[in-house]
């Protein structure tokens, strides 16, 4: 099975310009490990950091165009292997995986679960209602068709109280960071198709630049460990988010090799 690479560069909930230079460099680096051809998706565009609602109807426009990107791969029997500026842009992909792919598993490395819903967020921050659009918990307008039982979340340490319920009541299941998170992992997945979805600050501040820090994070042997284990899955997307592309807005760029090079199991099972 072909692979396909797409860049999504658009405006999605941004605080700030970096991630949509940062997906750029994302795409370019597993342009050259995987030996793919990226398309592009949406332009750079000063960020709004706006309240949900305006940020959404901001985006809804690029955002329908990737989900458009992803129905063209799954028509065409290619995995999607996706650079994503925000987690915002799961609203867009991850009820497309699940039309196509109703038997996989989401698994969702982040260090936040982005279950909050509008009423309810006590930000009002749109990526931090990703997955629970997803699965249809508000209308995004992008579709919910994601069960809540094919979600894995994994990382999760910066999680609100309405989302912690959530995790605690078994709607959604989670895996921390800490001794075993591979072989737990390979519990919760239990054998299913994985989409697999991270969010950069899944990983200990300072590894690499990414919006928000959260402390108690993965290394990138822990994230070599957690695509091992996925890629012994039947692996039907993959896609990187919230990589920034400079640690400040007058810093050195990143480089994303690193990453990708710890990812490379789980990128190279993708389409295999």
């Amino acid at each position: 099975m072909d692979r396909t690479l797409t860049v999504f560069r658009g405006r999605a909930g941004d605080h700030n310009d970096r991630a949509m230079r940062g997906s750029d460099l994302v795409g370019a680096e597993l342009a050259r490990q995987l030996d793919l051809t990226a398309t592009h998706v949406g332009v750079p565009e000063p960020a709004l950091n706006a309240d949900w609602e305006t940020e959404l109807a901001a985006a809804l426009p690029t955002l329908r165009a990737m989900s458009a990107a992803y129905e063209r791969a799954f028509d065409e029997g290619a995995t999607p292997v996706a650079a994503l500026t925000r987690c915002t842009v799961a609203l867009a992909t991850l009820p497309v995986v699940a039309r196509y792919r109703p038997d996989a598993c989401v698994v969702w490395f982040d260090a936040h679960a982005d279950l909050n819903v509008p009423r309810g967020s006590p930000t009002g921050y749109l990526g931090g209602m990703a997955v629970s659009g997803a699965v249809g918990m508000w209308d995004s307008g992008l579709g919910g068709d994601l069960a809540t039982t094919n979600i894995v979340l994994g990382g999760v340490r910066d999680i609100d109280p309405p989302e912690q319920r959530l995790i605690d009541e078994g709607t959604v299941r989670a895996v921390g960071v800490g001794p075993e998170l591979a072989s737990r992992l390979r519990e919760a997945v239990a054998g299913r198709p994985v989409h697999f979805h991270i969010d950069c600050d899944v990983l200990e501040p300072d590894t690499v630049p990414t919006d928000h820090r959260v402390p108690g994070g993965m290394t990138l042997d822990d994230l070599r460990a957690v695509s091992g284990v996925v890629a012994e899955h039947e692996v039907v997307g993959v896609e990187i988010a919230e990589f920034e592309d400079a640690w400040s807005a007058d810093g050195a760029r990143a480089d994303p090799a690193e990453l990708i090079a710890a990812m490379r199991p789980v990128l190279d099972a993708a389409g295999g």
